[in-house]
């Protein structure tokens, strides 16, 4: 007769298992691909989807990602999918990946790994794709974008389904992937990047969440974590009526103008509440071809000061070659002029 199982690994199956329930009937047979690092986080879902996603009947795969940015990188990568492999996981993956520049170096890190994971999934036909976010990555993200001065959908935080990707783990602390690791004998790596104070995470982790435990109570990570997921329905709310007035500002009238690009009707978009407004606005700048990585809050408000306070001014100019302009009642953002 077996012995108990360890309460961390039943929790992280038991979680695995709830993100995994509907593919049953809807996907027999489906690869579920674990983006896998070698990490306690990943290495606890990898091992729990090894586990679950057969008696499911579905499948368990992995990938790994390997961005360069270190010596020895190579040889990380490939012990982490020779781990994978040994717990199961089929087929197995490794990318490596050319970490570029734009936003910095943790965001580029995130925009390459992203990438590779979904083209190995587009490849693979996987049926979802599973990120080992914790509950403690979901309050850094949160704190990180406080500090950003960031609106209600990035203290949001992550959600824990965006079209094929989960985050089974989202509500479980990064002490159980560990205690999970460790109940299990698995061996896991830390990143050295993770406590490299030169990016922000790093002392988000390792600073500011310790110092506001020990100002605040231990309870500030569950507290973050739950202001965000309050936080997240009131975003998903204010972002379908900021889609509604979109359509409603686009829906055409008298003079509308028939040059290329968006144009909003000013008077439907001054009549509507500043959220709403706000959303409309950077909605139809990223149709317009604007990066929405690139796009701040502050040219979203210089957008909404031709709709609030025209008196005439030129046009905004926007990430992406994108200006903003308003002429006849009528807010025009298009592909700025190609002037030889």
């Amino acid at each position: 007769m077996g012995g108990r199982l360890d309460p961390a690994v039943a929790r992280i199956r038991a979680e695995v298992r709830a993100a995994l329930s509907d593919l049953t009937d809807a996907s027999p047979g489906g690869l579920v691909l674990v983006g896998f690092s070698g990490g306690a986080d990943s290495l606890a879902l990898l091992a729990a989807t090894c586990f679950e996603a057969p008696k499911m009947g579905l499948s368990a795969g992995a990938v790994v990602v390997d961005h360069g940015l270190q010596p020895g990188s190579a040889d990380v990568a490939a012990r982490a999918a020779a781990q994978a492999a040994t717990l199961g996981a089929a087929p197995v993956r490794v990318e490596r990946v050319d970490v570029g520049s734009r936003g910095g170096p943790e965001a580029a890190a995130r925009t390459a790994r992203h990438a590779a994971v979904s083209r190995v999934a587009d490849e693979l036909g996987a049926v979802c794709v599973l990120l080992a976010h914790t509950r403690d990555d979901q309050a850094e993200t949160v704190l990180l974008g406080l500090a950003r001065g960031s609106g209600a959908r990035s203290l949001a935080g992550m959600r824990p389904v965006t079209g094929r990707v989960r985050r089974p783990l989202l509500a479980v602390p990064r002490a159980d992937t560990r205690a999970a690791c460790a109940a299990d004998q698995l061996t896991w790596w830390d990143d050295p990047h993770n406590r490299d104070h030169a990016h922000a995470r790093a002392r988000v982790r390792h600073r500011v969440l310790p110092a506001l435990e020990q100002e605040l109570g231990p309870g500030i990570r569950d507290a973050l974590a739950r202001s965000a997921e309050l936080l997240r329905a009131d975003a998903d709310a204010l972002d379908e009526l900021g889609a509604a007035l979109l359509t409603a500002a686009t829906a055409g009238g008298p003079g509308r103008p028939d040059e290329p690009g968006v144009h909003l009707a000013v008077d439907v978009l001054a009549a509507a509440p500043a959220a709403l407004r706000h959303r409309a606005l950077r909605s139809a700048a990223v149709a317009a071809g604007c990066p929405a990585g690139d796009l701040a809050a502050v040219h979203v408000a210089a957008v909404d000061r031709l709709v609030t306070g025209w008196h005439g001014q030129r046009g905004v100019d926007l990430p992406g070659k994108v200006i903003a302009s308003r002429s006849r009642g009528w807010l025009r953002l298009a592909a700025r002029p190609v002037t030889g």
